[in-house]
């Protein structure tokens, strides 16, 4: 099983350590690709239009500004700095060296900086997204899909791929494998199903955590489902799995 994450935007900036080593990371051979990455967020971010280049806002101003000294920040493990929603739901930061290690085997996280990481490897906090076009890079899914491609469909070995990913991330690498299984996420009202969104990655964040500390290994379609169908309860009220799709339907608040 691989278990495919988007990165956080939000993000904790390591106070002291050591800068990021390259050839420490995951798939070492990406060294020279997330060097040519990183070198032009470098650049970009200290154009005087680099918050428009980046696509966000004058309040994230310091975190572009970050970015200038990506290869001096402190580093630290992917499972710390990346702090969003679905993180904080997975409750990574928490995980005992077992779990670390499971997801050290089974969790790659999709970053528009590196690539693909995994929770242990040491990185420093930083302000892009799969979506932007980047200098001279140019639209930066395009530029990571030949590169990500070989080395995560060889990862998964045609077995199962659990994506919580979003479209952004899903288009710097589509798997081939026959049992590539996106996760969606509902909410159910008065009998009625709708789509959620922020609290889509919590979910998700729920499920990971599910897997992980629980040391579930499904190795089918079918098998997820069954796997995810023991968060039912609390917050999880139905799990469906319909044409290779995993959903997550989850009670309304006070229901």
């Amino acid at each position: 099983m691989l278990i495919l994450l988007p990165p956080s935007e939000g993000k904790t900036a390591p106070a002291s350590g050591s800068p990021v080593d390259l050839d420490s990371l995951t798939h070492p051979e990406l060294a020279g690709a997330r060097r040519r990455v990183g070198d032009e967020l470098a650049r970009v971010s200290g154009q005087r239009r680099a918050l428009t280049a980046l696509g966000v806002g004058a309040s994230l101003a310091h975190e572009v500004a970050r970015n200038t000294t990506v290869w001096a920040n402190p580093a630290d493990a992917a499972a710390r700095v990346y702090s969003g929603v679905l993180y904080d739901a997975a409750g990574m930061t928490s995980w005992g060296a077992d779990a670390l290690e499971r997801a050290s085997r089974c969790v790659r996280i999709v970053s528009a900086l590196w690539g693909v990481v995994t929770p242990t490897d040491r990185i420093p906090a930083y302000r892009l997204s799969m979506g932007t076009s980047l200098g001279s890079i140019g639209a930066l899914a395009t530029w990571w899909r030949p590169r990500l491609t070989g080395l995560l469909d060889a990862e998964s070995d045609g077995g199962l791929i659990v994506d919580c990913r979003s479209s952004a991330y899903v288009a710097a690498y589509r798997p081939t494998a026959s049992a590539w299984v996106p996760v969606a996420v509902q909410r159910e009202v008065d009998g009625r199903r709708s789509v959620v969104s922020h609290h889509a990655k919590h979910t998700r964040g729920l499920l990971v955590r599910h897997l992980v500390e629980n040391d579930l290994q499904p190795q089918t379609p079918e098998d997820l489902a069954d796997a995810a169908a023991g968060m039912i309860g609390g917050a999880i009220r139905d799990v469906e799995l319909d044409a290779g799709r995993l959903t997550l339907v989850t009670r309304a608040q006070g229901g």
